[in-house]
């Protein structure tokens, strides 16, 4: 299977659409004349897209599953945002051919959703102490690098960001499920949040949510 020579007369995908409901994902397209099935490529939106030859591990699926099924029907197993592309399936002098579009009209990005993850804090403080305990709580939906997430200590009030205080990294990755981490000491008048390391990155793929 290799890719074919792309010209003004080749058939290629158009009018690609999404629709995403309940963790399924239907993808819709205008079928060019002549094409009788098409090979889906499902990656993570992240993923290089260039290659002289076609990517691995694609479904075949032909023009009469797709009136059957009234489009290409998927479940979202993965998090964040996943790229799906159609390629338009050639036979030419018996070998397979697939379409690579330039224009890119036959690859389309959609939101697999958010994993949860929620985070409690509990301050316990001496009736004469100078310090008081801290004890994190971390409970995600699905397993979490260490890399993921971060606390800020801030003196006089919680802080706002991970820029509004001092930073500390986690030092262990976060199974699926409950993860109680050791207690932490700190000064009287410190408080704690935690926070992504990286908003933007991060947030495309988790939700952190307070308990």
């Amino acid at each position: 299977m290799k890719y074919a020579e792309v010209d003004s007369s080749t058939p290629v995908i158009t009018e690609l659409s999404s629709r995403v409901e309940d963790r399924f994902c239907t993808l819709r397209w205008r079928w060019p004349d002549g094409v009788q099935a098409v090979c889906i490529h499902k990656a993570s939106a992240e993923a290089p897209v260039d290659g002289d030859s076609p990517p691995a591990g694609m479904k075949l699926y032909t023009r009469e599953e797709y009136k059957a099924n009234n489009g290409y029907r998927d479940r979202l197993d993965d998090i964040g945002l996943v790229a799906y592309t159609i390629f338009a399936r050639l036979a030419e002098h018996g070998d397979t051919m697939l379409v690579r579009q330039k224009d890119g009209d036959n690859r389309i990005v959609v939101s697999a959703g958010k994993a949860r993850i929620y985070y409690s804090i509990l301050q316990k403080k001496g009736l004469f102490s100078k310090q008081k305990t801290v004890h994190m709580t971390i409970t995600a939906e699905v397993p979490v690098g260490r890399d993921v997430l971060c606390y800020v200590k801030k003196k006089g009030g919680y802080p706002s960001g991970k820029e509004d205080g001092v930073l500390f990294p986690f030092v262990q990755d976060f199974a699926a499920g409950k993860s109680s981490l050791p207690p932490i000491e700190i000064g009287k008048e410190d408080f704690v949040r935690i926070f992504f390391t990286d908003g933007r990155k991060y947030g495309l793929y988790y939700e952190l949510v307070p308990e």
